[in-house]
């Protein structure tokens, strides 16, 4: 399958600069050395906690945010180290889908106008033509043409995710990233804008960063899955491989805190202790290390690397091929 997007050993850094009546704030990592590939025609869902640098690392590979180190290819050229300006110039095909839709749209303008207005930066001169556009759009995200004399405050939740869907459509992307987009919605709202972004990515030859903490959704809809602590990625597999068979204890962790119809089983129950630290004090080893429990001493002095650990699968974990581990995970499967 061939990637569409490549990240190599990405970090950003935020703070460090002087405010006009403040002291400089000391620079923080969000984001350490992250490699992702992101291929075409999939879904990659990235999960973890808040605070893990989801968003920030979605918003570098825009182009909102520049990256302190590493590389960005798109489809082989690089997109990467540029300022903010050329960076969204140099990845158009990149589209960012917000998690408050409605705080994305100007709510003394209708929805058609919203909508025209990227056809209008494009160059499209033709005001019968914009208008033809944005109808057919919106028809393809399930809304009504006539809609668009309404205005953003005459919306629901879920409607104005279609909006917002709509509106990057019509600028021809290929990679959307989608950040929370079913968060504050009900279950019936979130399974049918679930099943919009299925049905529009066959329709249009779409691939999607699916930025989530949900695992019910994530589970439900992606084709990859990479798990994220504290500015790293700490394991990458299938969404079948991962959620069957986590090697990472963090991993685990977030599968047995997740909410079960069926209940849970008192072998799924994990301990962690403490909060996770602040990412200004993340020492050289293990960031997990004084929250896992299968902790050795190796693991708090040298970092882990993200390596295979069987066909498909990688970890960042001392201890995930061990005996012990293995062990562990029969006796959640069992």
């Amino acid at each position: 399958m061939t990637a569409i997007l490549t990240l190599r050993d990405v970090s950003v850094e935020l703070g460090g600069t002087k405010g006009l009546l403040r002291k400089a704030v000391p620079p923080v990592q969000a984001v350490r050395g992250v490699s992702l590939d992101l291929h075409e025609g999939e879904i990659l869902s990235l999960v973890g906690e808040s605070g893990c640098g989801k968003t920030t690392l979605g918003r570098t590979i825009l182009g909102l945010q520049q990256e302190s180190a590493g590389k960005i290819l798109l489809e082989g050229r690089s997109a990467g180290r540029l300022s903010p300006e050329a960076a969204r110039r140099a990845r158009g095909a990149i589209q960012y889908v917000h998690q408050d839709a409605g705080a994305a749209l100007d709510p003394w303008w209708s929805i058609g106008r919203t909508l025209e207005e990227g056809l209008l930066i494009q160059g499209v001169r033709d005001r019968g033509e914009r208008r033809k556009r944005v109808a057919v759009m919106l028809e393809a995200v399930g809304l009504d043409p006539a809609w668009g004399r309404r205005y953003p405050h005459e919306f629901s939740g879920g409607q104005l995710r279609r909006v917002a869907l709509a509106r990057i459509l019509l600028l021809q992307p290929r990679i959307l990233i989608l950040d929370e987009p079913t968060s504050g919605l009900d279950m019936s709202v979130q399974a049918t804008v679930l099943n919009l972004l299925l049905d529009l990515r066959k329709r249009f030859s779409l691939t999607y960063l699916f930025i989530s903490h949900d695992l019910s959704v994530v589970e439900r809809l992606s084709d990859r899955v990479a798990i994220m602590y504290l500015g790293r990625i700490v394991e990458t597999a299938s969404a079948k491989l991962l959620f069957d068979q986590p090697m990472h204890p963090y991993t685990r962790t977030l599968l047995a805190a997740a909410p079960r119809l069926s209940g849970r089983r008192a072998s799924d129950h994990v301990v962690v202790r403490g909060d996770p630290p602040s990412p200004a004090l993340v020492t050289a080893g293990c960031a997990f290390v004084d929250r896992c429990p299968i902790a050795e001493a190796k693991c708090k002095i040298e970092l882990p690397l993200l390596t295979s650990v069987s066909a498909g699968h990688d970890a960042a974990c001392h201890r995930a091929a061990s005996e012990q581990f293995a062990s562990v995970r029969a006796k959640r499967r069992a």
